[in-house]
Formats: structure tokens, C-alpha cells, sequence
């Protein structure tokens, strides 16, 4: 049988840049496909010739087996393709019925919606997802999750036959992706091809039938993802083995930089007591909602705390007070970057002083040329990827958005770096730069707590592992000691 769609030595340059160079791609009904890639390898390319944005040069696209030319988004989403994003896009003010059937409302006579219809229509798309969620239902507010599971109905109410998920997981939490998984299964089990984007491997081969690599604009390989391991799949999206994926240099601890004694707040943790010395980078891990980034941000002061002490170089913090933490020599590059750490339309240089404005200024105005030579610091030494010091921030790709966030931090000299899933949403290479910066600042002596979702990170990269459950330590590891099932039985609350 034909495949549903097919890429066929597609290239695609735009100006002097070769985005493409000769692409192809099967996607095949009842088959979930991953497309693998750092940023910049061409994946967004291909998901905007699929989804009609773009035409190729070369080659030629084929829906079920005949060549076709897209004339738009709009022609394409009318022959079955669907394209979910990582950011879901919604009308706040309107219910979710409304935004699922947006431009395609069911008219009764008069040429009046005929909501009732609507609602009955919604509501089975959601029963067939599997998904208990009201048509009623106003979106402002929904989780991302949920505004991710409206996009997929739209995709059933438009009979899209090919739906390609663009880092549909960057920004959920391990329950939400599962859900969405069971999602993507019943979709494929019905007939769908599907197309998944992420650069989360493990996800890849949770999910994934099949898996093609692209490095640089062109194909590296493309094969079932039982035949290729994952040392194999890193080797062929970035050129390195998984071993240089954590580059952990060894160092020896000094003195307690950081210590917390006895943090509580009541329904978030309790009792939270550690130390993190020089030279260490110490992992906070746990499952979600254990309250891990509710400890690093009552640390730090955005979140207040009932009790305890938290004490930076012999300095001791007053609650609730970031510009106090500041001072002492704390620093904290926050969980949601784009959201916390960066205002995405000012400019690179004016994000990186954000957090020392007073260094960079004289009786109260910006000096523009010292602002312009701090960021041009950073910007050099963190390899920073981008046009000019005056291009907003968020034209930047994820990972040097997170580079920039760093640099922020890392300008105000701190003795304590606190980063909040520091490689969330950032392809594999620019994970093996933030690894690597991490190891460099530790061993130049700065103590560092890395709270990570991802596993494999904390092992790679801790000298000691904390692991929360239910608000509280429940185990601490040393480096020898911390493997996979080890920190999964603390964060279980089945450590003995």
C-alpha cells in the first residue's frame, strides 16, 4: 500500500541558506513516525512543506501515492493534513467547542450556528480521544495540555488522515505527555499517519514505529526504531557519542556555600534541609508535583516560606525578597524560560542586563555601550548563535534562548547557581553546551543545584542526588550510589 504522504528528494533553500537537500519521508497510515534532529537540521522545514507553507525546489510531495502541490495551508489541511504546534494557538474568549470548530461551525436554517450540534459533535471527538473534557468549557486558563488535546480535535472534525505533532511535550508535565500519547496511539490505531517531533529520545522510542534522522538539511538515515540504539540515534543526529552527552569533570567539593535548614511551607514541603558546597553540582530530583521548584523558588524569594532558613555564604536570606538573594550571591535561571527568564521582544543585550541594571547604568539611565559590552561578553563565551545584540530574544532558537537566560545570571557573579530543568525543550547539541557549562562553572568553584525531570541529566551531571517525595527529602545519593532505580524507589516513597 501506498503511504499516505511522501517526501521524495525534496530540497528547499531560501536565499543562500540549503535548508533541504534531497529529503525522504514515508508516513504510513496506522504508523507513528519521528522526525529527529538538532535545531536547525531542517525539521521545521519539512513540517512547513508537509503542512502547505512552503513548496520544495526539488523533488516532489505524493498524498497516497499521486504527486501534489500544496496551494497553502488551507489546500492541504483540506486533503487531510493536520499540523499541531508546540504552542497551541486559541481564541481565550471563547469555549471549547467554539475553538474546535472555528470557521467550520455546523449552520442550521437561516444560516445560524447551530451550537447544539456543535457541543454533541465536540463531545464525541473527545470521547474517541479518550479525553474528559467539556465542550463547555471556556479555554482561558486550560493547561497547555489540555489546549494541545483542542488542536487534535480540530484535526478529527477537519478527517485530517496525517497529523504531524511539533514538539507537542516541550512544555508538559510526564502525566500530560502520557495522556497525550494514549492520544496519539488511538489516532494511529484508527488510520492516521503520524509525524512526531521531539527531542526527547526516550519518548521517541515509547511512542515511535519508525524513526528518520536529519543533519545539517539532509537525510543521515532512516530506519525502524527496534534496529537502532540509542548511542546509534545520538551518533546520527549530532555526529558525538552519548557518553560526551554529560562532559561531568571531576572536582572536589569545598565549603558550604548554600545551606537550608528546616523549609517549610504548609501543603507544598516541609522540612527541606541540605547544603551545596563549591565545586559541586548537586541534582534535585523527584516526580512532578513532589515540589522541587518550590523549594528552589522559596530559596530564592519569589515564593514565600512559613519557616526555615536558607543561608548564602554565612549570609542569611530574608524571606521573600529576590533582590536580597540577588545581593548575596544567588542566582536562579527559572523553569519556563520563555515566560520567566526572558522578555521575548526586548533585545538580546537588554535581556542579558535585566538583572544588573544598576551596573549598567549611571544616575539612572542605561548606559547602551556598557549594556552592549556585557552582553557581547556572555554572548562569546556561552557561543551564543545569533544576528545582532539588538534582535529580540525570541528570534533566537531554544537553545540560545537558554543561553541568554544563562548569561543574565552568570553577569551578576554569583557564588550559588540555581538552574530549573536547564535543558528543557533544547535539542541534543545545545544540551551537550549547557552540560558542559555546568561542569566548567563547578569546577571554577561555583556550587550549583540542578533540579532535572530528565534522569539520565541528574546521573550524568550530579556529584550528589537529592530526591523529593510528597514535599519532603526522601533519600540523599551519593554519585556512586545514584542509578535509575535508586532515586525511582525515593521518588515513589518506596525507598526502604
Amino acid at each position: 500500500m501506498a503511504p499516505s504522504l511522501e517526501l521524495i528528494g525534496v530540497s528547499k533553500a531560501f536565499g543562500a541558506v540549503q535548508a533541504l537537500r534531497g529529503v525522504s519521508l514515508a508516513l504510513h497510515a496506522g504508523e507513528i513516525h519521528a522526525l529527529a534532529g538538532e535545531n536547525g537540521a531542517g525539521k521545521s522545514t519539512v513540517v512547513r512543506i508537509i503542512g502547505g507553507e512552503h513548496q520544495p525546489d526539488e523533488g516532489e510531495v505524493r498524498l497516497d501515492g499521486e504527486p501534489v502541490r500544496f496551494g497553502g495551508p488551507r489546500d492541504a489541511q483540506h486533503r487531510g493534513v493536520a499540523v499541531i504546534h508546540q504552542e497551541p494557538t486559541r481564541f481565550p474568549d471563547l469555549n471549547v467547542a467554539e475553538n474546535v470548530f472555528m470557521g467550520r461551525q455546523p449552520l442550521r436554517k437561516g444560516r445560524r450556528v447551530d451550537r447544539r450540534a456543535m457541543y454533541r459533535r465536540t463531545a464525541e471527538l473527545f470521547e474517541t480521544l479518550g479525553v474528559p473534557l467539556d465542550p463547555a468549557l471556556p479555554t482561558r486558563g486550560l493547561s497547555i495540555a489540555d489546549q494541545q488535546i483542542i488542536e487534535i480535535a480540530k484535526a478529527l472534525a477537519t478527517e485530517a488522515r496525517i497529523i504531524v505533532m511539533d514538539e507537542p511535550t516541550a512544555a508538559l508535565s510526564n502525566v500530560e505527555a502520557e495522556r497525550l500519547f494514549r492520544v496519539a496511539r488511538t489516532l494511529a490505531a484508527n488510520g492516521a499517519a503520524l509525524l512526531f517531533i521531539s527531542h526527547r529520545l526516550e519518548e521517541m522510542y515509547s511512542l515511535c514505529q519508525r524513526v528518520t534522522v536529519l543533519r545539517d538539511g539532509s537525510p543521515v538515515t532512516s530506519e525502524r526504531m527496534t534496529d537502532i540504539d540509542h548511542d546509534t540515534l545520538v551518533r546520527s543526529m549530532v555526529g558525538r557519542s552519548v557518553e560526551q552527552l554529560f562532559p561531568k569533570r571531576e572536582t572536589k567539593a569545598g565549603a558550604e556555600v548554600l545551606t537550608v535548614r528546616g523549609l517549610t511551607q504548609p501543603g507544598v514541603f516541609r522540612d527541606v534541609s541540605f547544603a551545596v558546597r563549591q565545586g559541586e553540582i548537586v541534582g534535585l530530583a523527584g516526580l512532578v508535583g513532589s515540589g522541587r521548584s518550590e523549594v528552589a523558588r522559596a530559596i530564592f524569594g519569589i515564593d514565600d516560606r512559613e519557616s526555615g532558613t536558607v543561608t548564602v555564604a554565612g549570609r542569611v536570606l530574608p524571606k521573600s525578597n529576590p533582590r536580597a538573594a540577588i545581593a548575596a550571591g544567588l542566582a536562579m535561571v527559572p523553569e519556563d524560560r520563555r515566560e520567566q527568564g526572558l522578555i521575548l521582544e526586548l533585545p538580546i543585550d537588554r535581556n542579558t542586563s535585566l538583572a544588573q541594571l544598576g551596573a549598567v547604568s549611571r544616575w539612572g539611565l542605561v548606559r547602551s555601550g556598557r549594556e552592549r559590552s556585557v552582553a557581547a561578553e556572555w554572548a562569546r563565551r556561552l557561543g551564543l548563535r545569533f544576528g545582532g545584540l539588538g534582535d529580540p530574544a525570541g528570534t533566537l532558537s531554544g537553545g540560545n534562548q537558554q543561553k541568554v537566560v544563562l548569561g543574565k545570571w552568570l553577569a551578576t557573579k554569583p557564588e550559588v547557581l540555581i538552574v530549573d530543568e536547564p535543558t528543557r525543550g533544547i535539542d541534543i547539541g545545545a544540551k551537550v553546551e549547557v552540560h558542559a557549562l555546568l561542569s566548567d562553572l563547578a569546577a571554577s568553584g561555583m556550587a550549583v543545584l540542578m533540579i532535572s525531570s530528565e534522569l539520565p541529566e541528574v546521573l550524568g551531571m550530579a556529584d550528589r542526588v537529592l530526591v523529593m517525595h510528597e514535599g519532603r527529602i526522601a533519600a540523599e545519593l551519593s554519585r556512586t550510589e545514584a542509578n535509575e532505580e535508586a532515586v525511582m524507589r525515593a521518588a515513589t516513597g518506596s525507598a526502604a
